[in-house]
């Protein structure tokens, strides 16, 4: 195990500049996630500390030593990609130890880590069947296992979930992150499912067109996003956002709207603000007459799309409502998790 330095990298194709100075410091044993939309740089930035990419300028370490030039095979890292790679002709035992076998252990040895690791992920019962009889969940944890007999400082994981279906990918998280607890191993993941990053994580990167717009615990980016994109971006659904002003202590919105805020900025008085508020703290009640757009049911939970005034919100209920297109609905808004930002900067209004 190690920890992983990023100072200050950037990555440039030609003249066109894609990671712009990103540093990041992943301790002995964390679980970070480098979560965006496509085209933030997260995989990119993976492969540079895999050694698959070229680092343009900055510093890379992974425990005390700089390996910004060490080819990949030297940096005693073990990597599973979104595609699983295994080979159709070699057995599970064979696809796991192979990366041992290339380096020349022994038979005793290959045999020793295989066991190690298919106890570890439940595989011992499929070690003699070939990737075409597993299911894409069994193949996802034979390319695990691959990793782990390696015994590597440092895990990387670019978004080794994406080829899975929604119940598979659910449990597959709950058993990369028990894997996790139980190695230690620092890992480093990739994904553009911020529900993946918000459930697995104990750090979360927030990229956005090759920069870095946050970095925090998952409940810290949730409470307090640092901006108007990491609050649109961390939580399902995203959070409501209004345009408008503070005036008097409240916020008024662009249609003339009035929406309570606890304690707003100093000397804010006519300041233009986004608002944003999220779906979840938004409950029924006296408060705001709004009128309903579309209702849509999920069982333990009702999700409201509404119009308050000419702003529309988007409502999440533990109550089941059965109401019409147009049916006024009373909602109120809590001011105590209201979140305000500047409309200029985007930045977050302290």
């Amino acid at each position: 195990m190690a920890p992983v330095t990023i100072s200050n990298v950037r990555k440039r194709y030609g003249s066109a500049e894609v990671i712009h100075g990103v540093s990041v410091d992943v301790q002995d044993g964390e679980f970070v996630i480098l979560v965006g939309p496509s085209g933030c740089g997260k995989s990119t930035l993976l492969r540079m500390i895999a050694g698959l990419e070229n680092i343009s300028g900055g510093e890379l370490r992974i425990g005390p030593r700089v390996v910004n030039d060490v080819p990949p095979k030297e940096r005693d890292i073990a990597m599973v990609f979104q595609n699983y790679a295994l080979y159709p002709h070699m057995t599970v035992a064979d696809n796991m130890g192979f990366s041992l076998k290339l380096k020349g252990a022994s038979k005793s040895e290959i045999k020793e880590r295989v066991d190690r690791a298919a106890d570890i992920l439940g595989l011992t019962k499929l070690l003699d069947r070939y990737p075409r009889q597993l299911s894409g969940g069994q193949r996802q944890r034979v390319a695990m296992g691959r990793a782990i007999v390696r015994d590597p400082q440092v895990f990387l994981f670019d978004e080794p979930l994406s080829n899975l279906d929604a119940k598979l990918r659910v449990a597959m998280r709950t058993e990369i992150k028990a894997l996790h607890q139980r190695l230690k191993t620092t890992t480093i993941y990739v994904t553009h499912d911020q529900i993946e990053a918000m459930t697995m994580a104990d750090k979360i990167v927030v990229m956005h067109d090759g920069i870095v717009e946050q970095i925090g615990a998952p409940l810290e980016l949730y409470d307090r996003p640092a901006n108007l994109f990491v609050a649109g971006f961390i939580g399902s659904p995203a959070m409501n956002f209004l345009k408008g002003h503070l005036q008097g202590g409240r916020f008024v919105a662009q249609d003339g709207t009035a929406l309570p805020v606890t304690v707003p900025p100093a000397a804010s008085d006519g300041q233009p603000v986004v608002y944003g508020i999220r779906p979840e703290h938004i409950s029924l009640g006296t408060g705001h007459a709004a009128h309903v757009s579309v209702i849509e049911p999920t069982g333990s939970e009702t999700q409201a799309f509404i119009r308050l005034g000419d702003n529309p919100l988007v409502g999440v209920f533990r109550e089941r409502i059965a109401l019409q297109p147009g049916a006024r609905l009373d909602v109120r808004l809590d001011p105590e998790r209201v979140h305000l930002f500047d409309k200029a900067s985007g930045q977050r209004l302290a």
